[in-house]
């Protein structure tokens, strides 16, 4: 199974999101726990499976000055087994 979310920073914690998923924490390796544990409350993540999600970073909250010389500021790729 894959999931993709987009990715961003709000100023105090990292924040992914779709439209039926929303996680955040202070830190990225908190993330990724809190990630796991919200993709089992909804049963997209059971024994023995394995979910591929694909983080793309939202490049609309980078200035505008900058984009030219950061085409993506990073997207991530995380495999979670059940």
């Amino acid at each position: 199974m894959e999931i993709e979310l987009s990715m961003r920073h709000t100023g105090q914690d990292w924040l992914v999101e779709n439209e039926s998923l929303s996680v955040s924490a202070p830190t990225i390796d908190e993330l990724d726990r809190q990630l796991k544990v919200l993709l089992k409350e909804k049963l997209l993540l059971q024994e023995g499976v394995k979910v591929r999600v694909f983080m793309v970073y939202d490049n609309s909250t980078i200035p505008q000055w900058i984009r030219q010389y950061a085409q993506h500021y990073f997207n991530r790729i995380l495999e979670i087994e059940g």
